[in-house]
């Protein structure tokens, strides 16, 4: 694909951003969301690109904007397939938490898992520690091959988890073995694509969320070389029933980064609120300055992107 694709997702993500950022801290999750879909879907329609959304809002009956098997850009471009989140982090935002972000990526057609909108169970580590992950394993187990790949001590490493009943466990087995551990409440993309950021103090994302955003995930890992597992979690019949419809026939399968997100893979995200990846909007006197990260899978480039934007020259932003 066009590596000028790059630049294109950071302009998708920042409008994102830039609409949702003013709705921080306002109590208005709904709102924050819609403001950051509206923006990401018209700065969409304008790329080059032939796309249809697999990881999206929803389905076509549930979601306004930016669901499930949309098509954004235009016909007689290279199809791709895209997966979105807007908002990442909807909670964090209403309340000025840190970590939200707006983010997209992009594979050729056919490259992405069509997740449904259930759990995934992952483990996500940045570069050094490939190969030294098994979903199967306990949390220390897993730990103690990253501390040997990274040459530290167990101490040095901490893991991201969402801070849920349902981590107790592993909670509890990592404190034994001595690893710090950071729990938050929502959003766990960024901290996944911290792991392959070398100065985020992130070393590993372990535990139970959403699979639409496993994908995203996966696209990021995918840029990076770093390593993912996820196993699809079904809590109802109804799931079982739905994921033969979105392909997913082996319910049991462990999927890897490369089997979550193929081919020539590129991913964007500009911070909402500031967090361990990426600083939140800031607006100023006419404006306001954004912090983005651009990643593509080809050529394993990882680029952060400092942007100053002028609402009189982009008014839509506002």
């Amino acid at each position: 694909m066009d590596r000028s694709l790059a630049l294109d997702l950071a302009r998708v993500t920042e409008a994102a951003a830039l609409a949702c950022g003013r709705w921080v801290g306002r109590g208005d999750k709904i709102s924050a969301d819609d403001a950051a879909t509206t923006a990401m879907r018209q700065t969409l329609s304008t790329l080059q690109i032939d796309g249809t959304v697999v990881i999206g809002e929803g389905e076509m009956d549930e979601a306004p904007m930016l669901f499930i098997g949309e098509k954004v850009g235009s016909e007689g471009y290279r199809k791709v397939d895209i997966a979105v989140d807007p908002l990442e982090g909807t909670i964090l935002c209403s309340k000025g938490g840190p970590g939200a972000i707006a983010t997209i990526a992009i594979a050729p057609e056919g490259g992405f898992l069509h997740a449904p909108d259930m759990y995934m169970d992952k483990i996500i580590v940045g570069p050094a520690g490939h190969g030294c992950i098994n979903i199967d394993d306990a949390p220390s187990v897993n730990l103690k091959r990253i501390a040997q790949a990274k040459n530290c001590k167990l101490e040095d490493l901490t893991v991201v988890l969402l801070d849920r009943p349902r981590h107790d466990d592993a909670v509890a087995d990592i404190r034994q073995c001595g690893a710090r551990i950071k729990l938050i409440s929502d959003g766990d993309v960024a901290p996944a694509v911290a792991t392959g950021i070398l100065d985020s103090g992130i070393d590993m994302v372990l535990g139970m969320g959403g699979a639409p955003e496993g994908v995203l995930a996966a696209a990021a890992v995918k840029c990076f070389g770093g390593d993912m597992q996820g196993r699809l979690v079904f809590m109802t019949d109804e799931e079982r029933q739905r994921a033969p419809k979105m392909g997913i026939t082996d319910f049991n399968k462990i999927y890897t980064a490369e089997e979550m997100a193929q081919g020539d893979v590129f991913f964007a995200a500009t911070g909402v609120t500031s967090g361990d990846l990426l600083r939140g909007v800031r607006y100023f006197s006419g404006g306001a300055e954004t912090h983005t990260i651009v990643m593509r899978s080809k050529s394993r480039t990882i680029r952060f992107l400092d942007t100053l934007h002028y609402f009189d020259h982009k008014p839509t932003y506002e």
